[in-house]
Formats: structure tokens, sequence, C-alpha cells
């Protein structure tokens, strides 16, 4: 998924595979990741999105600290809190010190899909 710009830039926004549709909203993982990324204390992060009786899906957001950052999930809401659209801000929120990886390096989301599924649904 991607858009041009009034100057003619491409942006991509992530793979349709990776969308969440969260109430009826669009919502792209990358988007957020992103997002989260600009946090001072964030290394690195990814949102999956999870089965939801109400939503459809929700969104789990799995974020790795800097070495020498500490945040609590509350923290990383209220971060987001005004910033961003409040149906893309993750309730959901669990800090990792690695991802799983392919042996190219590779996040392996399907593989942070599962492991959401198990601990939220």
């Amino acid at each position: 998924m991607g858009f041009l710009d009034s100057s003619g830039y491409l942006y991509i926004n992530g793979r349709i595979k990776e969308m969440i549709i969260r109430g009826g909203e669009n919502i792209y993982p990358k988007e957020i990741e992103d997002f989260l990324m600009s946090h001072p204390f964030v290394a690195d992060a990814h949102v999956v999105g999870v089965p939801h009786k109400r939503f459809g899906e929700d969104l789990v957001a799995y974020i790795k600290l800097k070495n020498n950052g500490s945040l609590e999930p509350w923290e990383v809401i209220e971060f987001c809190k005004g910033k961003i659209s409040h149906f893309k801000i993750p309730q959901n929120i669990e800090f990792v010190d690695d991802f799983p990886r392919t042996v190219t390096g590779k996040v392996q989301k399907v593989k942070l899909k599962e492991i959401a599924a198990k601990r939220y649904i």
C-alpha cells in the first residue's frame, strides 16, 4: 500500500495483508510503528492485529527499548494521545528484548501475531 503526494513522491504505508481493520477503520501498522519509533526511548517497534469480539481486530504493539530506556505501557499510550488518531493507539503493549526473526534477519510478524493471539484472545 502506498500513496503519491502532490510532488509525485511515493510513500509506502505497508502491505495490504498487514492492514488491520478495527471498528471499520483501516489501520496500517507501519504508520504506528514509525510513530512509536519517534519516542526517544524506543529502539524498534512492530504492531500486529489480533481478533477482537467488538472491534473485529485490535492492536498489539511490541516495543524494544533502547539500552537506557524505561517505559510503562501507560506512558506509551499517553505519548500517542493527541498525536495519532484515537483508534490507532495500541492499548495492548508488550516490551521485548528482541523480535522473532528469519534467517535473513527480517522480523516474523506472523510469529508475533501467534504470540499475541495466545495472550490476548
